[in-house]
């Protein structure tokens, strides 16, 4: 670890300035990078990744296809985040001044970025997206995105992660902070905005996840310093309870049709405990049950009402015509909504119940769909 990084937060202000008249950014960097966390450069001063070279800057110009980073340019930002200790040196070696960015989802890593600046407090129910606060409640000292981070952990009775120690946590410039966790289970969550009405963890805190970048600990702005905080350098596993948050607050990529994902255990287990099971009916309830199973991860938009009515349409036909118990079907059913939609089982039992009455008006034979 750079000696600089040692620094804690007991220090003052000035003497942290002083420690970096000449920050050591190609030390930072290597740092990182021993972690396992890709970097990139970013502009001298600033907190945007340094500049791509002419024709990465022209309009369409795709960083997909683009030759820059096989060439050994940063361009494109942490498309360009590299572990190449040699790549690393020729990029800060002669360019000290560059600051230092780790590219998150390379990095696996989740950052909770809190912010400071006291702002007016928005609605109510912006304040932390899809918990109702009450009316009576009054929220107007809620200023910051530490109040509403401490109000959501206080809910869930944990510790904010803004007080987390176990973790690598990080003052920015303007006061707030950069809670760094490791992601352990492979996926892939997504950045968002606090200020966000479509996906948000809380009003004022941002993630910052696959897609986007976190500037290194250590690294000399011009309006400031990212300052590690107490003794811990290391992100901690990303608590199971903000994970919860992260997957409720829609943090996960949208489910796609063509992309199925495996039935639940329990469903598969219903399935072939039907009574007169048989390939045909296993294949269509596969291919019913995996269409409500695909609606996992995004909370709109996927069209799980009525892909569970089809479902439960389907089963209540092959309940009539003999083909699968009836206790077998709603289980299936059952499992599956709760895998898809946790924590809405009274609305699935509801779309299951009618659904398979209307089915049930119905037989079918296996293999057909209604």
């Amino acid at each position: 670890m750079p000696a600089d990084l040692r620094v804690s937060s007991s220090d003052s202000t000035v003497a942290v300035g002083l420690a970096y008249a000449g920050p050591d950014m190609l030390s930072l960097a290597r740092w990182c990078a021993s972690h396992g966390w890709p970097v990139h450069p970013l502009a001298p001063g600033k907190k945007i990744p340094a500049a791509n070279c002419t024709a990465c800057r022209k309009p369409g110009h795709d960083h997909r296809t683009c030759s820059c980073r096989g060439e050994g340019r940063w361009c494109h930002g942490f498309h360009a985040a590299t572990l190449d200790m040699h790549r690393i040196h020729q990029w800060w070696g002669p360019r000290p001044q560059m600051g230092v960015a780790v590219a998150c989802g390379p990095a696996e890593l989740v950052v909770i970025d809190i912010d400071a600046h006291a702002s007016q407090t928005p609605d109510r129910n912006r304040l932390l997206p899809g918990i109702a606060i009450a009316e009576d409640i009054d929220v107007s000292a809620v200023t910051t995105g530490f109040h509403t981070l401490a109000v959501l952990a206080a809910l869930r009775g944990q510790i904010s992660p803004a007080d987390d120690t176990t973790t690598l946590r990080v003052r920015t410039p303007s006061g707030g902070m950069h809670v760094w966790y490791r992601n352990t289970d492979g996926r892939r969550w997504q950045c968002s905005s606090g200020s966000s009405k479509t996906r948000a963890l809380a009003w004022e805190v941002d993630v910052r996840a696959d897609g986007g970048y976190i500037i290194a600990p250590g690294t000399l702005t011009d309006a400031g310093i990212y300052l590690p905080i107490g003794t811990t350098r290391t992100p901690a596993p990303l608590p199971a309870w903000l994970a919860q948050e992260l997957q409720r607050t829609h943090h996960l990529p949208a489910a796609h049709v063509t992309a199925s994902r495996p039935v639940p255990a329990r469903a598969r287990q219903a399935v072939a405990a039907a009574r007169q099971g048989g390939d045909p009916v296993v294949a269509t309830l596969a291919t019913v049950l995996t269409e409500v199973a695909d609606c996992v991860g995004s909370t709109e938009g996927t069209g799980f009402s009525e892909k569970l009515n089809r479902a439960a349409y389907t089963l209540g036909g092959l309940v009539a015509g003999g083909y699968l118990a009836e206790n077998d079907a709603q289980d299936a059913l059952m499992q599956t909504a709760r895998h898809a939609r946790p924590g809405q089982e009274r609305k699935a039992e509801a779309i299951i119940r009618n659904g398979m009455t209307a089915g049930a008006r119905r037989p079918l034979h296996p293999g057909s769909r209604p």
